[in-house]
């Protein structure tokens, strides 16, 4: 793909997102003309407590017995499947896997591969309005039945202790929680991995700083990197920056974390690099 002739006129774009999950979208932006580099917000890392991790190999081992398994993140995907235990030669794949973002189907998509195994992924439709809970329970809502037992797979963060089951986190996630139990289903959780703040060399430290001011668009796919964000620049003015946010509620986060122009667009590369567009050209 050639770069559009005006790339060289375009603002640098901060990509947010963890270190593991930054190198399709630092290519992909690229290959659309942004200058875009790495900033991340988030550390993704084991869980560290004992009981968690407990927990964690017995739903590696036990997993196959539920009638869906909901990944939330491609690191929940990465983080549970690379220790779970496997279906015998000849079984069938038991579970449905869901997962709220085209993202993480990849991942789940690549793991089966991996594992030489079919799976039955469900997850929002390409052309669907946004990826979340919500355009994931429009998929899997006619299937769900009394009886089925659903496991969360999840993280926590790192200002919070390790969930228990029924410790929740993320407006979405409430929600289609309590649409699988409102329809019969016994919903558990399992923590994969944790998220916490990213340990910011002095050159990623000024770059945030600069950022307040110097033109830089922000690209924003959690709420809780935009909420880290505030910890790393503690007493930053972001009234003059600009920002691209992926969802609905992550874009609340920015504009209530000061942000003075947000843009909203979906994660994926044509959505997000028509917003950053949008917003370039905003003063």
């Amino acid at each position: 793909m050639n770069a559009p002739a005006d790339a060289a006129h375009r603002p640098p774009v901060l990509l947010t997102r963890p270190v593991h999950e930054a190198g399709a979208w630092l290519a992909a932006l690229l290959a659309h003309g942004w200058p875009a580099e790495s900033l991340p917000l988030l550390a993704i890392a084991p869980p560290r407590d004992s009981a968690t991790l407990e927990a964690l190999a017995t739903w590696r081992r036990d997993w196959l017995d539920c009638d869906a398994v909901m990944f939330v993140s491609g690191a929940a995907v990465a983080h549970f499947l690379s220790g779970a235990i496997w279906p015998a030669a000849g079984e069938d794949l038991r579970p449905q896997l869901w997962a709220p973002g085209p993202g993480t189907a990849q991942r789940l998509a690549s793991s089966l591969q991996a594992a030489g195994w079919q799976g039955r992924i469900q997850a929002p439709a390409a052309d669907a309005g946004q990826f979340d809970s919500e355009a994931l329970w429009a998929v899997v809502a006619a299937q769900v039945r009394p009886g089925w037992r659903i496991l969360w797979v999840r993280g926590a963060g790192d200002d919070r202790a390790a969930p228990s089951p029924g410790a929740w986190a993320g407006q979405g996630r409430d929600w289609l929680m309590r649409q699988c139990q409102q329809a019969g289903a016994q919903v558990e959780a399992c923590v994969a991995y944790e998220r916490g703040a990213p340990a910011w060399t002095p050159a990623q430290q000024a770059r945030a700083q600069a950022a307040q001011a110097d033109g830089s668009l922000w690209l924003f796919s959690s709420s809780q990197g935009v909420a880290q964000l505030a910890r790393l620049v503690p007493g930053a003015d972001w009234s003059r920056a600009r920002a691209v946010a992926t969802h609905p509620r992550i874009a609340a986060a920015a504009r209530a974390a000061g942000f003075g122009h947000v843009v909203e667009a979906r994660p994926a590369p044509p959505d997000v690099t028509r917003a950053l567009e949008s917003v370039s050209r905003l003063p």
